[in-house]
Formats: C-alpha cells, structure tokens, sequence
C-alpha cells in the first residue's frame, strides 16, 4: 500500500521532501522551461532594440518589426510567470485530497503546457523568420546579433521541454486513481459516524411475550453459521 499514488503523488498529509521534489522529471522540466523564459525575456529586452548611427530611435533588431519583438518579450514573461504558478501547484498538489481535483489539476498541466509548447513553436518560426530576412543595412555595426540568436535558439528548446511537461502530466493523468486509498469526495469521520442510524442488537426479536424464551432461540440461530454468520461467543 505504501507505493500507491494518485496522479503521481502519495496520499494526502504527508511531509514535504524537498529532495525528492527538486528530483521528478515534471520538476526539472519547469525548472529549465523558467531558464529559458528568462534568457529570452532578457535578450530581447536588453539587446533587442537597435538604431541605426544616424537615427535616434530604436527598431527591432528582427526586422525592424515590433510585433516580433513583442511577441518575444510577452511569450517569455508570460511563461516565467507560467513555470512559477506550476512549480507552486506541484508543492502543493500531494496535500489536495480530493482525487477529482487532482485530475483537474492535471489535465490542466497537460492542455496549457501543449498549448505552451504550440506558441513558443510559432514564436520560434517567426523569429527566425524575421532574423533571415532582416536586412545588414538595418544594423550596421552587428550590434545584438548573439542576443537574437539566442532568443531564437532557446525559443526552439522551449517547445521541447514545454512538450516534455505536456507528456509527463499525460503519464500522471493515466496513472488514475487508486481506489483503495482515495475516495472522489472527502467527508469528516466524525460527522460520518454521527450521521449514522443506531440499531440495538439484536432488535425485538431478545424476548418474544408467551414465546417461552424463543426470542433468544432465534437470536442464537442467527449465528450458528446457517445464515452465512460466525458464531461469536462472548
């Protein structure tokens, strides 16, 4: 019983191991997903935007198109912040109980970490796109060259590792539930018990008026193995 799991984790209630975390591959993935967001929010950011000697405002180094340049600085802002919101949810995801929220939880990771994986795709073909097409005379001096490189190139690890966190969470939401250890709806034992009827042993049947004692014949039938039951003695 020790190694069933719900959706990849344990039972609720059980300590944090921070080793163990920092280990699982989902983990890893999120970890290199939210490097990757951040060199390429830094590179276009920081590098991105040239002008030419004899002008004083600045272009997108990807063609002088801005839209690329956004597309960037949006899609590697939004995915930090998407690697956090995922890291926090799988330290908290052991302790939800609930065996209907976790397989909410997953299928969420499954749809926005594909969905993730499909934008920095298209990020990936438009970048480079407008890299190739970005003409010497825009940029003169070569100034942010690696930066736009960069970016583009860790736009294409990004599908990858954005793909990985996609097939990881698949595997967890075939993993299912264990019913012998989660139920689909948490209820307070306590209220459970109290909620329950309360029968007295052995009903009306103890004593029978003019039965002579045949109440107690009857109470005693009940369990001497005819009808299924073990005698007990007391």
């Amino acid at each position: 019983m020790e190694g069933m799991q719900a959706y990849g984790a344990g039972k609720a209630g059980g300590a944090f191991d921070p080793v163990t975390f920092f280990q699982q591959p989902q983990t890893i993935l999120r970890i290199v997903s939210w490097l990757f967001s951040i060199v390429i929010f830094g590179c276009i950011a920081n590098e991105g935007y040239i002008n030419r000697p004899k002008e004083i405002e600045e272009y997108c180094i990807f063609n002088r198109n801005q839209n690329a340049c956004n597309y960037g600085v949006f899609m590697g802002s939004m995915a930090f912040l998407c690697c956090m919101a995922f890291l926090a949810l799988d330290v908290y995801f052991p302790q939800i109980s609930s065996v209907k929220d976790r397989k909410k939880a997953v299928l969420a990771d499954v749809g926005v970490s594909a969905f993730w994986s499909f934008m920095w795709f298209v990020g990936f073909c438009f970048l480079a796109n407008q890299w190739q097409v970005t003409s010497l005379e825009d940029n003169p001096l070569r100034e942010g060259g690696d930066a736009a490189r960069a970016a583009i190139t860790f736009s294409f690890f990004s599908i990858f590792t954005w793909a990985g966190q996609s097939f990881l969470a698949f595997q967890r939401y075939k993993l299912g539930a264990d019913s012998a250890l989660f139920s689909q709806e948490y209820m307070d034992p306590s209220q459970d018990a109290a909620g329950a009827p309360y029968t007295s042993f052995g009903g009306d049947d103890l004593e029978s008026p003019g039965g002579g004692g045949g109440g107690q014949a009857n109470s005693d039938g009940a369990f001497d193995g005819t009808g299924g039951y073990q005698r007990q003695d007391y």
